[in-house]
């Protein structure tokens, strides 16, 4: 989560790019052994 600090500094778009990023991270570590298994092929 972004600090009061960040969020006052933060354009809109940085606070999507954030949320993405936090997303495709939470998306990875549940679906772990997929990833692992389609970069051992």
């Amino acid at each position: 989560m972004a600090t009061e600090k960040e969020t006052e500094t933060a354009s809109p778009l940085d606070e999507v790019i954030e949320d993405i990023r936090r997303v495709a991270a939470d998306d990875r570590d549940s679906n772990r052994n997929m990833y692992d298994a389609l970069k051992s092929e």
